[in-house]
């Protein structure tokens, strides 16, 4: 265990070698970035445009050796455009017969780009491939490529014309993570490396096969009694009603078991991430909010108290 732990480590760290050339001053958006593939998961970057989401996730793609595509969400966007669609073939004999052509979803990493502006129906197509990496076009099963995961971005500024997420997709992702704006010495470095006559480019050091074996460890890694009691303790005080006055009076509905399940697997791909071969409850704290954020609602009393969700959550997760 210690030395695949340890090959592994080595191969992380590469990783983030090869990204840190193209994507500055966001080390915590990489690392949970990371953390959300390295745990089998999908993500959800949340931020303003122009801070390199889709460049991250182009980025990613391409050091971990995945198949990646992109998909720019508008609301005239159909779900065939995704998963794909059946087309007539005629054959020399005048033979007529369908055959399916795969949408981009047939990708080891897809990139959602705003995906909050295509309606209800097309944001559903992607349910069934996030949950059961697989899709079903006319009564027929077509399998995902492994590793699938889906990285999609979202705008929090400009609403209008946006259809809102719903709560089963939502709790679909492993984690939301907020981009937030480079500081002064990472946007010098910014205007310095993107500007000129050459820009730096990320190199392939890793392949979809590799990062299936480390994926595989990660579910490997021992969880103390002490960690997994965390979990429980912070996942269940989050639900109105289990005790927590500050949930009671601040919170509508609570993550269900699958935050606790998102929390089990992350904790020990940051600890791999970090360099340990065990997760801690300091792993369990500073991932508490990226996975239980965008599984609860406030209710009409906090949000016209100006509560934010995040303040409840950093409030339980030093409570534990």
């Amino acid at each position: 265990m210690v030395g695949l732990a340890e090959r592994a480590l080595s191969d992380i760290a590469d990783v983030r070698r090869s990204v840190g050339r193209v994507i500055f001053g966001q080390e915590t958006v990489v690392e949970q970035s990371l953390i959300a593939i390295l745990a089998g998961g999908h993500a959800l970057l949340v931020g303003v445009p122009g801070l390199a989401k889709t460049k991250l996730v182009e980025t990613l793609g391409t050091a971990l050796g995945l198949d990646a595509r992109r998909i720019q969400f508008t609301p005239d966007l159909m779900p065939s455009d995704i998963v794909g669609t059946e087309v007539m073939d005629q054959d020399e004999s005048g033979r007529r017969s369908f055959r399916f052509v795969k949408g981009p979803v047939f990708a080891q990493l897809l990139m959602a780009d705003e995906i909050n502006r295509a309606s209800p129906r097309t944001q559903s197509a992607l349910l069934q491939a996030m949950q059961e990496y697989h899709v079903t076009v006319a009564g027929e099963r077509h399998d995902l490529p492994a590793p699938f995961h889906v990285l999609a971005t979202q705008n929090p500024l400009e609403q209008e014309g946006t259809y809102p997420l719903p709560e089963a997709q939502l709790d679909r992702f492993l984690m939301q993570i907020d981009v937030a704006y480079p500081d002064i010495e990472a946007e010098r470095r910014i205007l310095l490396a993107t500007t000129g006559a050459k820009e730096d480019k990320a190199e392939p050091v890793m392949s979809a096969e590799r990062l299936r074996e480390i994926q595989l460890l990660v579910r490997r890694m021992p969880v103390s009694d002490t960690v997994v009691e965390a979990i429980l303790a912070l996942v269940r005080s989050a639900r109105p009603g289990h005790g927590s006055a500050e949930t009671d009076a601040h919170v509508a509905w609570g993550p269900g078991p699958r935050a606790s399940q998102a929390l089990m697997t992350c904790v020990r791909a940051r600890a791999l991430y970090d360099g340990r071969l065990a997760p801690s409850i300091d792993d369990v704290k500073a991932l508490a909010e990226p996975i239980l954020q965008h599984r609860m609602a406030l209710n009409f009393s906090a949000r016209a108290e100006g509560v934010h969700v995040r303040d409840v959550v950093g409030r339980l997760s030093r409570a534990i």
